[in-house]
């Protein structure tokens, strides 16, 4: 999933922006009460203002350097609108397969995780910026991205697929949407992959969450997105069902910073003895293989 889209587009590509009139809009989230917030795009190539010796050693002792900070609370931006990687389950606290994993991980390499709920795209902006430390999302490990971002080693092997209405009795794979009207979220593979159908009318969404709703309602013919997820809205909610094969084979990674080598050495450390005492396993039955049933 999510991978920063090319220049190519079909025919007509409309952007979402926000939910439909009359939606209530996804609140923003954390573990704690004071979270860092996304650097809005326009401020991303200013220059930082000049401080005096004294205020930027009182910030440094108070704050810390993300590295050094890293061995104590490592601050991780996350989409929680992805079940059942990340999403808001009771009490509108952030659970889920990522989340799990991260805090196994801090368990594993000794430091503490605080949770930041953004939208993906700004999750992102946020982490070359500098305001969170590393970002799980079910990301995948990309070309592109990884020329901005240091990636952990895989944790996940996932891919496309395309869902559709139960009742749709005339699309039964990809190559029946040449044409047709896709719903993806903005930002992601599935993005990249409904491009590649000729002709057809893309509509971006800031969550998969609104795509689905667009295609409930009949707003798009189908929806291309990862398996994990799309199975499991689709067991959860009733009404959809997944047709054709598995579009493209692709593994999730874990972003940061690409100076963060200290911090992604000791995420590394972790996957390769979570991997290996059977917890990615466990975790996978309990947040994936359940989910779809």
């Amino acid at each position: 999933m999510r991978a920063a889209t090319p220049d190519c587009a079909p025919s007509a590509v409309a952007a979402i922006t926000a939910p439909p009139v009359g939606l209530t809009p996804l609140l923003r989230h954390t573990d704690t009460q004071c979270a860092p917030r996304a650097i809005p795009s326009r401020y991303r190539h200013m220059r930082p203002l000049r401080v005096t010796c004294s205020v930027l050693l009182c910030l440094i002792v108070a704050c810390g350097t993300p590295e050094a900070s890293s061995d104590r609370v490592v601050v991780v931006a996350t989409d929680a609108t992805y079940q059942p990687f990340e999403y808001l389950g009771d009490g509108r606290v952030i659970v889920g397969y990522d989340i799990d994993l991260f805090r196994a991980i801090g368990e594993r390499a000794g430091f503490a995780v605080e949770f930041v709920n953004q939208p993906f795209v700004g999750a992102l902006a946020g982490l070359e910026t500098g305001a969170y430390q590393a970002m799980i999302s079910a990301m995948t490990i990309t070309e592109e991205r990884a020329e901005t971002f240091l990636f952990s080693d895989p944790y996940y092997d996932a891919g496309q697929v395309v869902a559709i209405r139960d009742e749709t009795d005339d699309i039964a794979s990809f190559a029946d949407l040449p044409g047709r009207k896709i719903g993806v979220q903005r930002g992601t593979t599935g993005s990249m992959k409904a491009k590649e159908a000729p002709g057809a009318e893309l509509t971006e969404y800031d969550t998969i969450d609104l795509a689905f709703m667009a295609l409930g309602n009949g707003t798009v013919d189908a929806v291309i997105n990862d398996e994990p997820t799309s199975r499991s809205i689709a067991a959860a909610r009733g009404g959809f069902r997944l047709v054709g094969e598995t579009l493209t084979e692709e593994q999730y990674g874990i972003a940061m910073r690409r100076d963060a080598h200290e911090l992604a050495a000791k995420i590394n450390a972790a996957l390769a003895e979570l991997r290996a005492d059977g917890t990615l396993d466990r975790l996978r039955a309990r947040w994936i293989d359940a989910a779809g049933e």
